[in-house]
């Protein structure tokens, strides 16, 4: 296995203007619904540029959401080269025992490559209708939805497509996703821990769920630049790169109001096609941006619902700073390194304790307004307590505690506390009083996109709550981590 970093120079000696990636950063820093949490520009095989907003950081991990899709198809890659995977034969092959039950003749002729291109026949997304027809094992319940259409003739972005895939090669291999992957793909390309959620117990679900760094993200997209290529040995086949990543079915993805012309080009095997060059990408900006024509890689993680935004930015202000040669070095560069290291999230806008109010609080306890929490339901209590100068807030669930310093104009993080540890959650917190009688705080969960906004209230003894992204699924604080 290689740690080795990736190489590193300017942006100007491999052809990329530091004036556009300022540019960038402007243009994503002004948008009120874009909130940035890391940053890598790979050109001609170096990093370029590279930042994180703290309190986000460079070794930790990240949810990847649907990222975690690109994955899974590369997992497929291996297991065909193998030997294993047969693109043209049917789901239902792998799955025997579900041959009698499975009697519509189009979910019978659904092939390993129509769910790979999100192209079952079915004409929205079934993930919640087959987790109701059989919760333990989705395959079938995907299989016992009939496609609205021919498989293989009409897109939809459907999860099961993907849990399948991915059912399917733990099937065969015996493995998890995260295990088959670790010799053929994780290690050679000197990517460190991971971890993808799990359902059932034992099988990672493939079309989400996957956490790792931002690094990971931009080695995956390096070796595909390459052509599957990677330090000199041939990982992927030139053949599965160009399948996966050229067009194996039109993509129409309709958004009320809101156009997103980056959805509308086409789909590969779990890679989207782009108005330029082609992507991973998962919810609220987890994005592998790879750019053929450029000779470059874009990796991001954020939360954000304007996903396309941070798109648009990279076609307005990128794309154009990529020249073909090489360019003269730029006084901008070296701004341009400084404003990368000193990134950061904007702390919550709130002051220190009033001295008068300071034994109020030093215990105070809070419960959901009303007696309930409609944002968070499994957050049952509050407290913050004194630590001489500093303070703590303490999130309960039920009989378990989340506890982690409070910045007050700044952040501060549980990771090198005791409770960050199995069973614990990292957690970074920011927070401080809006008026005498109340207390504010935003809460990271710093392995995921999501935060808590909290408000709480010394004269009725009340907490108030809500996301600022909502986790796509119901999630205790303990899943809101990478699984250990």
């Amino acid at each position: 296995m290689s740690n080795s970093a990736l190489p590193r120079s300017s942006p100007e000696s491999q052809g990329v203007e530091s004036a556009g990636i300022m540019a960038f950063l402007d243009r994503l820093d002004a948008a009120p619904d874009i909130e940035m949490h890391s940053l890598m520009i790979i050109r001609r095989g170096q990093v370029v540029a590279e930042g994180w907003w703290s309190p986000y950081a460079a070794e930790q991990v990240h949810l990847l959401y649907s990222l975690s899709k690109s994955f899974t198809s590369t997992a497929a890659a291996f297991a065909v080269a193998e030997g294993l995977l047969d693109l043209d034969a049917t789901v239902l092959s792998y799955f025997p025992e579900l041959d009698r039950e499975i009697t519509d003749q189009r979910s019978r002729s659904i092939l390993v490559r129509h769910v790979a291109a999100m192209a079952s026949g079915h004409l929205e997304d079934t993930i919640n209708r087959a987790l109701a027809l059989d919760p333990l094992e989705p395959v079938r319940g995907f299989l016992l939805i009939p496609p609205d259409r021919e498989p293989g003739t009409v897109f939809a972005y459907n999860q099961p497509c993907t849990y399948s895939l991915a059912a399917i090669i733990q099937r065969l291999t015996g493995q998890t996703l995260t295990e088959y992957l670790r010799p053929r793909l994780f290690d050679p390309l000197g990517i460190g821990q991971v971890g993808w959620q799990q359902h059932p117990k034992g099988r990672d679900i493939g079309y989400s769920g996957l956490h790792a760094t931002t690094d990971a993200i931009a080695r995956l997209g390096l070796l595909y630049l390459q052509g599957g290529v990677w330090n000199g040995q041939r990982l992927l086949s030139k053949e599965w790169v160009a399948e996966a990543t050229g067009m194996r079915v039109e993509s129409r993805m309709e958004a009320a109001n809101e156009p997103k012309p980056d959805w509308q080009q086409g789909y590969g095997f779990q890679f989207w096609m782009a108005r330029h060059g082609y992507r991973g990408d998962g919810a609220y900006g987890q994005f592998c941006v790879l750019l053929p024509e450029q000779d470059a890689v874009i990796a991001t993680t954020a939360a954000t619902e304007n996903m396309q935004g941070i798109l648009d930015a990279m076609w307005s202000d990128l794309l154009p700073a990529m020249t073909a040669g090489t360019i003269e070095p730029s006084p901008i560069a070296e701004q341009l390194a400084v404003r990368l290291t000193r990134l950061q999230l904007p702390a919550f806008d709130a002051r220190h304790a009033p001295g008068s109010s300071v034994p109020a609080w030093a215990d105070a306890s809070f419960l959901p307004a009303d007696g309930r929490c409609e944002a968070q339901p499994t957050l049952t209590g509050v407290v913050l307590h004194q630590e001489r100068e500093h303070w703590q807030l303490t999130l309960a669930e039920g009989a378990v505690a989340y506890t982690a310093e409070v910045g007050t104009g700044d952040w501060r993080t549980n990771l090198t506390q005791t409770d960050c540890g199995r069973t614990g959650v990292p957690l970074a917190v920011s927070g401080g009083w809006t008026d005498k009688d109340t207390f504010g705080a935003e809460v990271i969960f710093l392995e995921t996109p999501h935060r808590l906004q909290l408000s709480c209230s010394l004269s009725t003894g009340e907490f108030q709550v809500r996301w600022r992204t909502v986790p796509l699924w119901p999630a205790r604080f303990s899943e809101l981590r990478m699984p250990r």
